[in-house]
């Protein structure tokens, strides 16, 4: 089994890059297969809505939407992570989410996934549903946590020092973890 992560955030090994290895070692401790891929180097437009992928299945945007969807099939597991940007996740998160318009077979369905937020102070709420609207419509399986998925940090590395979400997302890790072997047993 394999979880993949997508970090969203536009700088390399920040918070929300830190705070997703927290959850990733969790997972790597029950023997699962991790990867982390970050969006950082990524070019992902946003849906414009033209709905020819409707007709032909496939979007007329050319940019690497199709290879880190291909990873998100691929995987049993899924986590989402973003900083908050002005109370939402980054512009990079919301193109990868909207582009999954045309995806009507529901390629997600039944996987384990759920959202990380990382906030220097506030809009981590609204940030957090925003990612959670997704999983829903999707039709994935999000476990709970010890509290919800979210942390709090400005500078580099300050995220670490927030015991309560560490916590919170290495309980998150577990979760995931635990759900994938239940399901696959």
């Amino acid at each position: 089994m394999k979880v993949v992560a997508i970090v969203g955030s536009g700088r390399r090994g920040g918070n929300t890059e830190m705070l997703t290895r927290v959850a990733l070692e969790e997972i790597q401790k029950e023997g699962l297969e991790t990867e982390l891929l970050s969006l950082a180097d990524k070019k992902i437009e946003g849906c414009d809505g033209c709905r020819s992928c409707s007709e032909t299945g496939k979007c007329h945007i050319k940019d690497d939407f199709e290879s880190v969807f291909a990873k998100m099939k691929e995987a049993d597991g899924i986590i989402l992570a973003t900083p908050v940007y002005y109370g939402a996740a980054t512009p990079q998160m919301t193109s990868l989410i909207s582009r999954f318009f045309s995806k009507r077979n529901k390629p997600l369905k039944n996987k384990v996934g759920g959202p990380i937020v990382v906030a220097r102070r506030a809009g981590h709420n609204f940030t957090l549903a925003q990612l959670m609207f997704f999983f829903m419509i999707s039709e994935m399986i999000v476990p709970g946590a010890s509290y919800w998925n979210v942390a709090f940090g400005r500078s580099k590395g300050d995220v670490l020092k927030d015991e309560e979400g560490v916590g919170t997302i290495r309980n998150f890790g577990q979760k995931v973890a635990w759900l994938l072997k239940k399901i696959n047993s």
